[in-house]
């Protein structure tokens, strides 16, 4: 059952709130409303901030005036309820949780928030999970298929803190920003020459809400630094830091290097994908092993580890030379 509203909304923006981006300030208030919908609506103008047009990136200061139009959400009684097995799974798969944040090896498959054909993603889950916490916010991002380590701020202030890290470039451990580790599982043998990509990323919106990434001259400077762990049969496991955070980098730099990630079925290769199926490929080869930061309350170093889940290493013991 769906509720609808028929008046038009305003938002006031508090100051807690400012420099925070408009699509997630509406996401945050907008429970059940599909990503997908929210940008149909900024893209048509029908979000005005201020009385005038915005794009999903706007960020906000204090006092803007942001009006909704009248849209059909899920009411809250509508939530899918999390089940037992998957509060299992995601209560062991917490890597650590304090009064500021909470750090969960996100299993591959998972949608990290609900939205278009997602009716329960890894924010429901644990709000269920954590009924007295009273904020729990997604820090940054990871594609479904993804898996590892993902963080999610218990305080608006903590969320703040943390997004600013994440806005830096990240080079080495003086941690101007944070350092992000990668495991990759990618297609032939990795060029050793390629241990540095430095390519220009310009990203689009699909009709659909889809996104889709293309090296171009007219998009933003992006870096990521390779290494390789281990050579494998018609396989490279490789290490990937992006220095950078645009969306897909690591698997358009991958591309470009010649050696695109096994099961990825945007800009992966086809014909490998289904080769490698019966031997236990079942989806994007791509885990976010490690993290380190600096904890928005103490400044400390905080460095997290999630293992190779297993069934990219069961994928690395078929292929082993």
């Amino acid at each position: 059952m769906m509720q609808d509203f028929h008046q038009v909304q305003f938002f006031t923006v508090e100051p807690d709130f400012a420099g925070q981006r408009v699509d997630n300030f509406l996401l945050a208030r907008l429970k059940g409303l599909p990503k997908s919908r929210l940008y149909r609506l900024l893209r048509k103008g029908e979000v005005r901030v201020n009385k005038g047009r915005v794009k999903p990136e706007y960020k906000l200061a204090a006092g803007d005036l942001v009006r909704v139009p009248p849209i059909r959400l899920a009411q809250a009684g509508d939530q899918v309820p999390i089940g037992s097995a998957l509060a299992d799974k995601l209560e062991q798969a917490i890597l650590y949780e304090d009064e500021w944040l909470m750090a969960v090896n996100k299993p591959p498959g998972l949608a990290v928030h609900g939205g278009s054909g997602v009716q329960l993603g890894l924010i429901e889950g644990l709000r269920q999970m954590r009924p007295d916490c009273r904020f729990l916010e997604l820090v940054h991002r990871l594609d479904r298929e993804t898996s590892g380590v993902i963080l999610v701020a218990k305080k608006r202030t903590a969320l703040k803190h943390l997004q600013a890290q994440f806005r830096e470039k990240s080079e080495n451990l003086s941690l101007k920003g944070v350092l992000k580790t990668y495991l990759a599982l990618v297609d032939g043998q990795w060029p050793l020459e390629k241990s540095r990509i430095d390519a220009p990323l310009l990203r689009t919106e699909l009709p659909n809400g889809d996104r889709l990434v293309k090296v171009s001259d007219e998009g933003k400077p992006s870096r990521t630094e390779f290494s390789v762990v281990q050579v494998l049969r018609g396989a490279t496991l490789v290490q990937a830091r992006p220095v950078t955070g645009r969306t897909h980098q690591i698997r358009v730099h991958a591309r470009i290097a010649g050696c695109p990630l096994l099961g990825d079925e945007k800009y992966g290769i086809d014909s490998v994908n289904s080769r490698l199926k019966p031997l236990g490929l079942k989806r994007l080869c791509l885990h976010a092993a490690e993290l380190v930061f600096k904890h928005p309350e103490s400044d400390s170093v905080q460095t997290l580890i999630a293992p190779l889940p297993v069934d990219m290493q069961q994928l690395v013991e078929a292929l082993c030379c």
